[in-house]
């Protein structure tokens, strides 16, 4: 009996982010999706929204109303870099996230977040922005 060594990385699906159901059951997420998908929980959920993590998120929500200068920006991006750091563990390699927190171009009344890193496994770099 011989066995055989698997050296591809396992196809995993993963529940989609917003959850929700379709005909064949719950909708569900190929593996960059599901990082792209853990990047906008951490942006979007405030911390003490969950209950058995209530230190988890960054609460885009809050930076809305705040003034829009570059002391809350550095604070933003402290914030937001520790909180996907912790969250992206293993799935992204530490060294290359990068957060930018800054007004837009041409748009100082708008935030935006970029979000740039490299999937360990597969050593290819993704790039995500939000406008807040």
């Amino acid at each position: 009996m011989t066995m055989q060594h698997e050296t591809r990385l396992p196809r995993v699906a993963y529940m989609k982010f917003p959850f929700r159901l379709e005909r064949e059951g719950p909708a569900i997420s190929t593996r960059m999706d599901h990082i792209r998908e853990q990047v906008m929980q951490v942006l979007f959920t405030s911390p003490g929204e969950r209950v058995f993590r209530p230190e988890f998120g960054f609460g885009a929500r809050r930076h809305v109303f705040e003034p829009n200068a570059a002391p809350l920006w550095e604070l933003a991006r402290n914030r937001l870099f520790g909180s996907l750091a912790e969250a992206l563990a293993g799935e992204v390699d530490p060294k290359t996230l990068k957060v930018e927190v800054g007004p837009g171009p041409n748009e100082p009344e708008v935030l935006l977040v970029t979000i740039t890193y490299t999937i360990a496994a597969l050593q290819k770099e993704e790039s995500l922005s939000f406008t807040l």
